[in-house]
């Protein structure tokens, strides 16, 4: 494959995964203000709190597979017949893991009161342990089918959203919501067995090794759990320490968060096949080249967008959420910055620490976060509840950060020096000042909104332009030239 290809496939992939996360943020924006009024605070914190369980269930049925087989496809592209023999290894583990997981899904029902008062909903939540099993979304996103991910994607939520108007009316309807929210982010797994006869033989290929999987495998699934332990703990912690309705606010937060990230974090994902492959091939310099790229991209978006939601905060969950969610406005700013610690920690350890095969240091960084987040939530949650919780999980995200760093800081120092942090910094305090007396007092909510909007990111990008910020430049230019040609 030629150079000019790569590039293309490239801008290909992050223009079909750009769709990809657009498709799931247009889903939240336009489900989650309705769901909220209907559901309320309490509806919404039982559908948090069982979205939290089945995730750690989800976790043990997927154990590493996830991340371990995007990058084990990613290096065997060229291999039809070993590519197929390792995709059917890891599906079939994962179906075992699958039933195990029932299981003991199956016995939690039975044994723990508070969950078996709620059956049906955790049994619906449980769905996406078998979808995730079946769909193979690694080994889509291991040979790079974005495009094929988007369309699937586009259309189950797009379903799901009608769904939600439709059926959704009442404030008891939170169980149906949760099977709602399956098929939007689940139920394309039907859709990758019915597509991956063009990627693999679906036949069996026999001569199967499944040892070989077994160590990369408990070694992913031990990032997994540490990551889905910090990531979900302080939902969980909240809903056993406080209530329903302490969860409910969170979640709010939490959910405007969650949407952010998934466009701020989708550019590790997205470059994880390439640096493998990069990294696998000897090429070391475009392994860096697009390693110090994404991580200038995520510098200068993440901190935008948490400057922006920490500003507007308030206004932005009365549009999304409703009065009664005024309590989230708190822990919604206190829990923006992770969007900065996240979008690093996802470039350096999704993009350039795995493809190294270090994937030792993602563990240590992220059982580093799990122990803090604990603790710190085992501290604050009682006394400060859903703030609390955000407090603890920002501690945590910078704990990751830290450890990370550490690993990499000869290879990464030279480029943190000689980031313009001066001008990123004149950029976001022109943004927000000029943002923040632009407010009208008597327009609507929504115009108010958008002209916050307009006017913060519409400064940030313009000084930046002025300050010649380098990435910005290049991006306008080639932005430029592509308006020529048509």
């Amino acid at each position: 494959m030629n150079p000019l290809r790569k590039e293309t496939s490239i801008k290909t992939s992050f223009f079909m995964n750009g769709i990809l996360m657009a498709t799931s943020v247009l889903f939240s924006l336009l489900t989650f203000p309705y769901v909220s009024r209907i559901l309320g605070p309490a509806g919404m914190g039982k559908v948090g709190f069982a979205s939290s369980v089945a995730a750690y269930f989800n976790l043990f049925a997927q154990l590493g597979i996830p991340t371990y087989g995007i990058r084990i496809c990613a290096k065997l592209r060229d291999d039809k017949t070993e590519l197929s023999r390792v995709t059917q290894e890891l599906t079939i583990i994962n179906l075992l893991m699958g039933l195990l997981s029932y299981a003991c899904l199956a016995a939690a029902l039975l044994l723990i009161p508070r969950l078996r008062g709620e059956r049906s909903l955790y049994l619906i939540m449980s769905t996406s342990i078998a979808l995730n099993a079946i769909g193979m979304e690694w080994l889509y996103k291991g040979l790079e089918q974005y495009s094929f991910l988007a369309i699937r994607s586009a259309f189950f939520r797009f379903l799901a959203l009608l769904g939600i108007y439709a059926l959704v009316r009442r404030e008891d309807q939170y169980t149906l919501y949760g099977a709602l929210t399956v098929l939007a982010s689940s139920a394309g797994a039907i859709w990758n067995v019915i597509g991956a006869s063009r990627l693999i033989q679906l036949s069996p290929v026999g001569n199967y090794q499944y040892r070989r999987h077994v160590r990369p495998i408990l070694l992913f699934f031990a990032m997994s759990c540490a990551t889905v332990i910090y990531t979900n703990l302080d939902t969980l912690m909240l809903g056993v320490l406080r209530d329903d309705t302490a969860v409910g606010y969170y979640s709010a937060a939490v959910k405007i968060k969650g949407v952010l990230v998934m466009a701020v974090a989708s550019v590790g994902t997205v470059l994880l096949p390439r640096a493998s492959y990069y990294y696998e091939k000897g090429k070391r310099g475009e392994f860096w080249n697009i390693g110090r790229t994404a991580l200038h991209a995520v510098l200068l978006s993440a901190s935008a967008l948490s400057v922006y939601f920490i500003l507007f905060a308030r206004p932005m969950l009365l549009l999304f959420s409703g009065t009664p969610f005024l309590p989230s406005v708190r822990p919604m700013q206190i829990i923006m910055p992770t969007l900065f610690c996240i979008g690093l920690t996802n470039v350096m350890g999704v993009q350039i620490l795995i493809p190294q095969g270090r994937e030792h240091v993602v563990l240590r960084s992220e059982l580093c976060g799990a122990v803090t987040d604990f603790v710190l939530n085992l501290i604050l949650i009682p006394r400060f509840s859903a703030s609390g919780a955000a407090l603890g999980t920002s501690v945590a995200e910078l704990a990751v950060l830290l450890v990370q760093f550490h690993a990499l800081r000869r290879e990464l120092l030279p480029f943190f020096c000689r980031f313009s942090w001066w001008k990123l910094g004149t950029a976001l305090m022109l943004s927000g000042g000029l943002s923040l007396v632009a407010q009208p007092a008597d327009w609507p909510l929504p115009a108010s909104i958008a002209l916050s909007l307009v006017v913060f990111f519409g400064t940030c990008l313009f000084s930046l332009l002025l300050l010649r910020e380098s990435l910005i430049l290049e991006a306008t230019k080639k932005v430029v030239n592509f308006l020529n040609k048509i």
